[in-house]
């Protein structure tokens, strides 16, 4: 093939997989509604299972559900028959996953699932296969063709099981009320798990804090701010926080009021009612109010105001 095409092949796959997403939207009706509930009424586990590229599809599901709040595994059906058919449980949910819906070595032990009355969650491109007349519940994953100059390797069916699968555990996180915090439980190495986790007191600068006085003239206050290398300095009286005054709003005044900025003090200049958080405030809220507030910093204080240390924006990144 000419190099010059190669883009076109490209662009005509994700073309063609955005096509067979989208077809499965007319797919979301009251059967996808009924497989959510019964993995929501779930006593056990979910159990995944399928073969070669779905089965590659089906692990990757299960490893989402189990990270999302659904308790999953997957399984491989050449093990279950030989010799694991014992980790089906009654309390257990299948979701079974074969393109076809004829996968021989999948179909072997959906009897015995039927016999243990342990409900099937089917996924297949053909709602008239064996599968899907196995299936309690059968998602149909049709798509017109699979993308590719030659159109025969799963490309777009596994794509569309991906998303089916994604829509799936989407709609359980909502149903069971998932919560970031419960996300981070389950990623605790990541950072967005190190985020979630980590409070304010752990990470916050306590020593060399730059603290002034509100009666502190300007230019003793610029020292205070280069020397605490964190544009700012806090105005503290009576050990609690009054006011904050960054190297920005003295820029500011610098413009405004030329010579006679010197002479001001840091309670004339200063803002009053800075921005603070606990020492127990996680450090992904506080990056929220970093954002929500255009600002670079948060104080940390407890309850009676005073201040314990300051959090900036690169320390908040972990």
């Amino acid at each position: 093939m000419n190099r010059d095409n190669w883009k076109d092949v490209a662009l005509t796959c994700l073309r063609d997989e955005a096509a067979a997403i989208e077809g499965l939207a007319s797919h979301i009706d009251a059967l996808f509604e009924k497989a959510v509930e019964i993995i929501l009424s779930c006593r056990g586990k979910l159990i995944v299972t399928g073969v070669g590229k779905s089965g590659h599809i089906g692990a990757k599901i299960a490893a989402t559900m189990s990270s999302t709040g659904t308790p999953a595994f997957f399984i491989n059906p050449l093990d279950v028959c030989h010799g694991d058919l014992g980790v089906f449980r009654k309390e257990d949910v299948v979701l079974a996953i074969s393109n076809s819906g004829q996968t021989d070595e999948l179909l072997r032990f959906m009897p015995y699932l039927h016999e243990q009355q342990i409900p099937i969650i089917g996924m297949s491109g053909n709602p008239d296969s064996d599968l899907a007349r196995y299936s309690t519940v059968h998602l149909n994953t049709y798509v017109e063709k699979e993308t590719g100059p030659l159109g025969l390797a799963p490309t777009s069916s596994t794509t569309a099981q991906l998303a089916m699968g994604d829509a799936l555990a989407c709609t359980l996180m909502s149903a069971r009320g998932f919560q970031a915090k419960d996300f981070a439980q389950f990623h605790p190495g990541g950072i967005l798990g190190r985020r979630l986790l980590t409070k304010a007191g752990e990470v916050m600068r306590s020593d060399n804090l730059p603290i002034v006085s509100p009666d502190t003239k300007m230019d003793e206050a610029l020292k205070q701010i280069g020397k605490g290398r964190l544009g700012i300095c806090v105005a503290v009286e009576d050990d609690k926080v009054v006011g904050l005054m960054t190297d920005g709003d003295s820029r500011r005044a610098i413009q405004l009021l030329h010579d006679d900025f010197l002479y001001k003090r840091v309670g004339e200049l200063m803002t009053k009612n800075p921005i603070c958080v606990s020492a127990n405030t996680r450090v992904s809220e506080i990056i929220s109010l970093l954002d929500e507030h255009n600002i670079h910093c948060v104080l940390v204080t407890d309850s009676d105001n005073r201040l314990l240390g300051i959090i900036d924006s690169n320390s908040a990144k972990l």
